[in-house]
């Protein structure tokens, strides 16, 4: 079976988003970037599944500007086969990425797509057993192989690249694929009309009592 796992190059997640003076996005210029934590995961554990004898290959894709090849340079170090990055300076727009992958997926016919939330696979390479949160607790689902899974933050820990794997994926191939070669156009279906920073939460108060408290969190909070 093979396996094919979306990956994206994003803002690391120990940098302080900043928003564009104009409002227009947040600021990427000179800014650290890195693999998307969930995406990390989904191909942790698409390695773990390969090293279970459960698939034959895993294959990482990414779709952006020349850019996104160091987020398919860190996955091949993490152990990942092949590379296909599906080139375009335009700005992906959720609908856009969704027939692109469609697109691959007709051309690889992999067995899984897995692209980040929460997943728990079976012995049996036809089917996988997925675990999903839901109001009441968890939800556990048999699925038919080739399926979308998405994984969670909490299903494993990714491994680390080292340093002799970061050097060997430097000098491997990456495939590039246009959205034409696709036959994908790409449309903006969503218009950013601003982007703006979340409210500063006002800061604590101290209280001096249990009934002070009580009244400030009907009268002034209202949430009682």
């Amino acid at each position: 079976m093979k396996i094919l796992v979306a990956v994206k190059r994003v803002i690391d997640y120990a940098v302080k988003i900043r928003v564009k003076p104009d409002k227009s996005g947040v600021e990427t210029n000179n800014v650290k970037m890195s693999m998307n934590p969930f995406c990390e995961i989904a191909l942790e554990e698409a390695l773990r599944i390969r090293e279970s004898g459960n698939a034959s290959e895993v294959v990482i894709v990414s779709m952006g500007g020349a850019q996104c090849t160091d987020a398919l340079r860190t996955g091949l170090a993490m152990g990942a086969d092949r590379a296909i990055h599906v080139s375009t300076d335009q700005y992906l727009h959720p609908l856009s990425v969704s027939k692109l992958l469609k697109s691959l997926v007709a051309i690889e016919n992999p067995g899984l797509l897995l692209l980040g939330k929460q997943v728990v696979l079976d012995k049996a390479k036809s089917t996988a057993t997925v675990e999903r949160e839901v109001d009441g607790g968890l939800e556990t689902l048999c699925l038919d192989l080739p399926a979308v899974i998405t994984s969670d933050l909490r299903l494993n820990q990714p491994r680390y690249a080292t340093l002799p794997n970061i050097m060997k994926a430097k000098s491997k191939v990456i495939k590039k694929v246009t959205p034409e070669e696709l036959n994908v156009e790409i449309k903006p279906d969503i218009e950013i009309v601003e982007v703006n920073e979340p409210p500063k939460r006002k800061s604590g108060v101290k209280v001096s009592s249990v009934d002070e408290l009580i009244d400030k969190l009907k009268n002034e909070a209202r949430v009682l």
